[in-house]
Formats: C-alpha cells, sequence, structure tokens
C-alpha cells in the first residue's frame, strides 16, 4: 500500500461500504452506487480505481455462491510437504481449476505437521476425495502425510465493514 495514501474521506468510506456487499445486479452498477452516496458514476469509478491501485482495495470481482452452482463438499486439504519444495507446490496447487484457497502456513509441532493448505470444491465429498488424491500425486515424492478437514456448515460471510468512526481524540 501507498504510505502516502491521505486518509479515507467520508465519500471514500462511504463507497467501500455501499459496495462490500457486492456491486447492484445491473448493468450500470457504479451509476446506483453513486445515487446511493450522492455523486457521479464516474466519481465513483475514478475513486475506486485509485483505492486499487494504492492497495486499498484488494480486487473488485465476482463471487459466486457455489452452493447454488451444486458445489455443496469443501474439504480443506492439508498437506505436510518437504519445505524446499513447498512454495513450488503451492503454485502448482492454487492454480488447479478446483482449488479456490491455497497458502502455506508454519507447522504446529508435535501435533499439527501440515505446512500446505488448500480448499478443495466438489459436488460430493467422493469428488473431493478424488481431488485430493490428484494432489496428492502431483505432490510426490515430496508428500509425507495429509488430511482433508470437511465443512460441516455454512457460516455467514460478509464482505468488509468499517468500523464506525467516533469522536476524534486528541492527546
Amino acid at each position: 500500500m501507498n504510505d502516502n495514501l491521505a486518509p479515507l474521506d467520508d465519500l471514500d468510506r462511504a463507497i467501500i461500504e455501499a459496495t462490500a456487499q457486492g456491486l447492484p445486479l445491473t448493468a450500470r452498477p457504479y451509476h446506483i452506487i453513486g445515487e446511493l452516496v450522492g455523486t457521479e458514476e464516474k466519481e465513483v469509478i475514478r475513486r475506486l480505481k485509485h483505492l486499487l491501485a494504492n492497495g486499498v482495495v484488494r480486487r473488485i470481482g465476482v463471487v459466486p455462491n457455489h452452493y447454488k452452482l451444486g458445489i455443496t463438499a469443501n474439504g480443506m486439504t492439508v498437506w505436510d510437504v518437504d519445505d524446499d519444495a513447498a512454495q513450488e507446490l503451492g503454485r502448482w496447487v492454487g492454480a488447479l481449476d478446483f482449488v479456490s484457497h491455497c497458502y502455506l502456513r508454519p507447522r504446529r509441532l508435535p501435533g499439527w505437521p501440515y505446512n500446505l493448505f488448500a480448499m478443495v470444491h466438489g459436488s460430493s465429498r467422493q469428488e473431493v476425495l478424488l481431488k485430493a488424491q490428484q494432489i496428492a500425486d502431483g505432490l510426490k515424492p515430496s508428500l509425507h502425510a495429509s488430511d482433508i478437514l470437511f465443512s460441516t456448515r455454512i457460516l455467514k460471510k460478509t464482505g468488509l465493514r468499517l468500523a464506525k468512526r467516533g469522536p476524534e481524540c486528541s492527546a
């Protein structure tokens, strides 16, 4: 993020709050956001581009509801792979079309030997297990152990929520 970025003003905050739960499903979503926050469509676009360029907003994209698409089985696969191969293997796993999240984490020995995590999605547990086997085959010979933690319920997912600003404090 740019260290020289001015603090968010009220309009920036209003735009972020108005877009946090998603864009309106319309041909001109930024026009609708502009109406909600009291500015022009061009200004909404200009400010979002600025917030993107400065790292305040990481990305603007579509987030489909995978449950409504029939992708109802989700397993966090965890892998114990050689540390010297973990970066390269993680890039390979993360590029698979059925993996939505992939990251490295430190092991928590002795009980948790896993250092590579990947969220795998499918239409059934069996499909997730087959996809996990595909990952396992690709991780050999660096793979030492693995497991899958299946989701058992859907937790509420929300976008960014900005804290309400209170009165300014002075020292």
